[in-house]
């Protein structure tokens, strides 16, 4: 599911930038959304196999304050982007975000199934 909502994600970046009528970045965003639905209670849902059910509570602790976090500070951050510099520059903002949480999630898969091996080894 989160490697599904980050391709949905891709597709609706890439249709914000696509030139014409304004609905068409407004279906993009969208779009967006759509992708990022099913990745937040994917993660949340995942955490008991990957860390253990006597770990997770506190781990989706910190998923949700860190959420709550982000939910808090990049909307701002991005408007002092914008005020400086130009509001074009959301679909490249939102990529930044996208690969940071893509190469997360990778990393997460990579020492997970590293640790994997070394237990069955």
């Amino acid at each position: 599911m989160i490697i599904g909502g980050e391709a949905l994600i891709v597709i609706g970046i890439a249709t914000t930038v696509i030139p014409g009528h304004n609905i068409i970045a407004l279906m993009g965003l969208v779009v967006i959304g759509l992708g990022c639905a099913p990745v937040y209670p994917s993660i949340i849902h995942a955490t008991p196999a990957r860390f253990g059910a006597d770990k997770s509570q506190a781990i989706i602790g910190v998923q949700m304050a860190t959420a709550y976090a982000g939910t808090l500070a990049m909307p701002p951050f991005f408007g002092l982007i914008a005020n400086h510099f130009s509001v074009a520059l959301f679909p490249y903002y939102l990529m930044l975000l996208l690969f940071a949480m893509a190469a997360s999630h990778r990393l997460l898969l990579w020492i997970s199934a590293t640790h994997a091996d070394e237990d069955t080894a």
